[in-house]
């Protein structure tokens, strides 16, 4: 369902000069300062990609070292002690293991907002209402999108969300240091930042930089973010995303698992081989090397 500007009046600014609308009509708004306006697209859906380049610059210090790099481990996602949202009377999406929803913060106020970065067709709003936000959801070009945006011009006012929400999404973006900058931009301080990111799965989608957990942690920080952690999937591994995104499209997932389960089984016994060989091959290094995405929860300062 497309979303109405009036119900997020109050946080929509121009993605070129970031500032308020002079109007907004129905699906329809303009900006006197950068004399422009942006019209629905197909279905109506409200339209805030860019219709001209804007310059954007970015610093990076070279030769320091990563940030957080010897605070993390790296390792599987582990249940939070204390879960916040109870998702047992929902139907929750596939990609979502028990894991990564009790990492999910519960809104704390009344009012609350949540921004879901590259939201499709809006199948997690359901998710997100379940822990107490209002949804906004914004696809670059999913014909089922609420809104239409740029993650690397939000057409939202700094401060606007209280959490962030990005599912395998980050390697579809041409500039993601750019992005993350966005995303610390619109969050408010303590906002949480949580979602995916492809690694050992195959080129999909104009999918440009897959991240292995360095460059999760690298692009995070490069945002200005403070990461709490970058963990590998452990039911997504490299066989797993090959076999079904590259290897063999549309098969029957069963199918799939039959051939893939001698190799799934040499290999595991190959890195148990390796470790009495005396390579320092653990588990959880395993699982890391080989995984096909990555989970990441990060905060705005």
């Amino acid at each position: 369902m497309a979303t109405s500007l009036e119900s997020i009046r109050d946080i929509l600014v121009c993605p070129v000069s970031r500032q308020p609308f002079t109007s907004i009509e129905g699906t329809t708004a303009y900006c006197a300062t950068s004399e422009t306006t942006y019209s629905a697209a197909e279905d109506g859906i409200p339209d805030f990609r860019l219709q001209q380049s804007v310059d954007v610059s970015t610093t990076h210090q070279i030769g320091a070292p990563l940030a957080h790099l010897e605070d993390l481990t790296f390792e599987p996602l582990s249940m939070r002690q204390e879960v916040e949202v109870d998702y047992s009377s929902i139907q929750v999406p596939f990609h979502f293991t028990k894991e990564l929803l009790s990492h999910i913060p519960k809104a704390n106020q009344t009012g609350a907002r949540v921004l879901d970065l590259g939201c499709g067709n809006g199948l997690h709003q359901p998710l997100c209402e379940q822990a107490g936000y209002e949804y906004v959801g914004i696809d670059y070009g999913d014909p089922g999108a609420p809104m239409f945006a740029d993650a690397h011009r939000l057409p939202f006012a700094d401060e606007s969300f209280d959490f962030v929400m990005s599912m395998a999404v980050l390697e579809h973006l041409q500039f993601p240091f750019v992005a993350m900058q966005e995303v610390r931009r619109v969050l408010k301080p303590g906002g949480v930042f949580l979602g995916t990111v492809a690694f050992l799965e195959p080129f999909h989608g104009n999918s440009y930089f897959h991240h292995t957990h360095m460059g999760t942690l690298n692009s995070l920080v490069q945002g200005g973010l403070e990461v709490e952690f970058v963990c590998p999937s452990t039911e997504w591994g490299v066989l797993e995303a090959q076999a079904a995104m590259g290897l063999f499209p549309r098969v029957p997932s069963w199918i799939s698992k039959l051939i893939l389960l001698p190799v799934k089984l040499l290999h595991r016994l190959w890195f148990q081989l390796g470790r009495l060989a005396g390579r320092n091959a653990s588990e959880h290094e395993r699982i890391r090397t080989t995984t096909g995405s990555f989970y990441f929860r990060a905060h705005k300062p």
